[in-house]
Parts: structure tokens; sequence; C-alpha cells
């Protein structure tokens, strides 16, 4: 199949892109947008999920063009800055060649926001934003979504924090009942379910299994090695394999700003990034490992979603995710577009555990390699259990009730 038989107007810049052949998401996905119907579609990092939405969006707008000034058709919202301005610049990239190109807006923290209301008041037909900073410019009263036609929640698993269900209230509260509902989600649990209910009418679903749970095109390493010597063994690793354009996962900031630090003194091109930067840093540091003027990329677990950065030759896990999810979301930042790479993870003794629940809930099977001069040493620090507890010795649910039932009576008598 080829983007050909979905007869969109954008063919050329489809084949600038190199958009030839569409993922199995967009298959399914794009020909239910443009027969207008909702959908709530299960996509995995890396799928091609939004090029599924774009796609037809930008044809719908190209057969729908009206006169005077951009009102906002489009609403999208992400969970997360980068990815805001990634899917705003998706859709600029795929509209460079139409005769009226549409206005789009993000709409972001960390920048003014009296510049983002004056940019959408000029015009605007498509507005990517983070719910906070959406609400904020909804509280302003200087913005008009009554004329929404597409409602698009994109990962939106990753914005189940404690306020989005309230901020999602209010958001619905400023659009038109009559729109097109588009829901992305990698997960679908009771509350992104409830989500739905909220927002879609009879939604057609749409999940693409995957018959492993993570990139097919990825090599999965996985490297014995005690804690002290990860940074010279990757040290090692980037002479000896010569990657060129390397994501290395780290548990906190701190950590990613010391060790981004004692490579630069090592005469290597790094940096770091993670949520402590502003946004102009984040642009910056995301434009110049994009280009190749960064070669190796520290970061939190903030750069494991929603960064689309095709050239990424390794993933290392420095240190090891939480949860198996976040572990396919970091390793699908390589391998993209159909590319193959690699993904290596640095196993401490202390690591071995957890990582072999990552293994079997990603179902894949990774054997344990050393590299000669950093061999692992030692021993697994033993567990001590804790002491049994004495049968009689601790006071029952029963006994506590009643002490606290006596104390409260007490207290009414005094």
């Amino acid at each position: 199949m080829s983007f050909s038989q979905f007869s969109l107007s954008i063919q050329k810049s489809l084949q600038k892109n190199n958009f030839l052949v569409p993922t199995p998401i967009q298959q399914q996905v794009i020909p239910l947008v443009l027969l207008g119907r909702d959908v709530m579609a299960n996509a995995q990092t890396g799928s091609g999920k939004s090029a599924s939405f774009i796609l037809p969006i930008l044809e719908y707008l190209i057969q729908h063009q009206t006169q005077g000034k951009a009102k906002i058709k489009v609403l999208v919202i992400t969970p997360t800055r980068e990815l805001t301005l990634q899917v705003a610049q998706t859709f600029e990239i795929f509209g460079e060649f139409l005769l009226k190109k549409p206005k789009v807006v993000s709409v972001i923290g960390g920048e003014g926001i009296g510049e983002q209301l004056y940019a959408i008041q000029q015009g605007c037909d498509i507005l990517v934003a983070t719910s906070g900073r959406l609400l904020d410019v909804i509280s302003k009263k200087q913005m008009n979504l009554s004329f929404v036609e597409f409602f698009v929640l994109d990962e939106a698993d990753k914005m189940l924090n404690l306020g989005f269900a309230e901020e999602l209230e209010l958001i619905l509260k400023e659009l038109p009942t009559k729109r097109q509902n588009l829901l992305f989600s990698a997960t679908y649990p009771p509350k992104i379910l409830a989500i739905a209910s909220k927002i879609t009418t009879n939604p057609v679903e749409v999940k693409i299994e995957n018959k492993t749970a993570t990139v097919e095109n990825v090599v999965q390493r996985a490297i014995e090695v005690n804690a002290q010597n990860r940074g010279p063994l990757l040290r090692h690793l980037l002479k000896s394999e010569k990657w060129e354009q390397v994501l290395v996962f780290m548990a906190n900031k701190r950590a990613t700003d010391n060790i981004a630090l004692k490579f630069k003194k090592y005469g290597i091109n790094a940096e770091s990034f993670h949520g402590d930067l502003t946004q102009e840093e984040r642009i910056f540091t995301l434009e110049q490992f994009k280009n190749k003027r960064i070669g190796i990329l520290f970061a939190t677990d903030i750069a494991a979603r929603g960064l689309d950065i095709n050239d990424i030759s390794c993933v290392v896990n420095f240190d090891l995710p939480r949860s198996p999810t976040d572990y396919i979301h970091r390793v699908g930042r390589t391998a993209r577009a159909g590319k193959s790479g690699v993904a290596v993870s640095f196993i401490c003794h202390e690591d071995k555990e957890h990582f072999a629940i990552i293994q079997k809930r990603c179902k894949v099977s990774i054997e344990f390699e050393q590299i000669a001069g950093f061999e692992i040493q030692g021993e697994a620090l033993r567990k001590v259990k804790g002491e049994a507890p004495i049968k009689g010795k601790r006071k029952s649910k029963k006994d506590k009730a009643r002490e606290q039932q006596a104390i409260i009576e007490k207290n009414n008598k005094g």
C-alpha cells in the first residue's frame, strides 16, 4: 500500500519527506478520519501516529477553505512541550506546498503568554497546546474555540496526572458539541476509558497488534558492569562502536548534568537534557542534536516520548527505567522511520532482578555480555530479611479500632 491510494492533495510534501508507504496505524486511521469518524487508537511510540491524524486533517482543511481571518478549526492537546512543538512543526512541514498554508500556533509553558495570545488573535487554523498553558490562555477570555472541528488528544495516557481530568472538563466547556474526536494512547487503563467516554461519540477502536513489544529493528544488548565503571565503559563503546548520535537515559536531572560535564572534559561533544532547562535551552539543545552538532545527549525520561529524531543510532540505558513501559518508550527512540538501531542497557548487580522483570513483561530475552577490561566484579549484596512477626505481640486491627474509639469517647466526655 502507498500514500497515493489515499488521494491526498499533499503528494509533493509526502514525497519530499520520503513518506511513501504508510505504517499500519496510518493505514487504518487515515481513512477513518477522512470519513469523519471518531477514533480511539492504541498507538505505541514510533508507530507514526502523528501523521495518521495530521495528514487527513490537512486534507480536510484544503477541501473546506474559508475566506477572511482564520478561526481555530483544529485543537491538539499533548502532554509535553516537546511533543507540542513537534506536532506543530509536522503540520507546517506537510502544509509547505499548499497555496493557502494553514496558520499553526503552539501554546506551551516557558514562553510569553502575551506573544502566544497575539499569535492566536492574528488568525489561527491549528492550535497545538499543553493542557495547563491552554487553560491559562482560556482564562484570559481572548480566544474563541467554538469553531473547532477536530479535537485531538495525543499520548493521552501520559496526561493522567491528578489534575488532567478536571482540566479536560474546563476545556470541553469551550468546545462545540459537534466535532470530530481523535484519541491516541499507548495504553487504555480505566481512567483513559473514562476520558474517552466523555469526548468521543461511537468511536472506531484501532489497535495494531505488535509481534514484539519493542521495535523489531532494534538490536538489544545488556552489558554487565559495576556502577562506577559505567562512565568509562560508555566512553570506550563510543570509540569502539563508532556510534554517531547517542541518546543516554539517566535516572535524574543532577546525574544528567554531572555526566555531561565529565564527558565534555574528555573532549566529547555532549549535552544534558531535562525538565529544568528553559524552553529556549531545550529547543536549542534538541536542534543541535538533530543537526548532529551534538553527538551524545544525556537525558531524563522527558526524552523517552514525543521526540522524533530519525537518526539516533544508539540508545543507552545508563540507569534502568522504572517500568517495562518506560523501557519500550526509551528503546523506541532508535530504529525509527524503518532504520536499524541499537539499545544498550548497563546492568549492575543490583539491576538484575529488575531487568528480569523488564524482559518478561516486554517478552524479550537478552543475553548478558561483558566487555574486556570492564568485567563486572564482586557479588550482589544479599538482602537481609526482617525478623518474622511474633504472634500475639502486634495489635490487631480490631484492637487498634477499639483504642481509637475509646480515645474519641473520652474526649467527648471531657
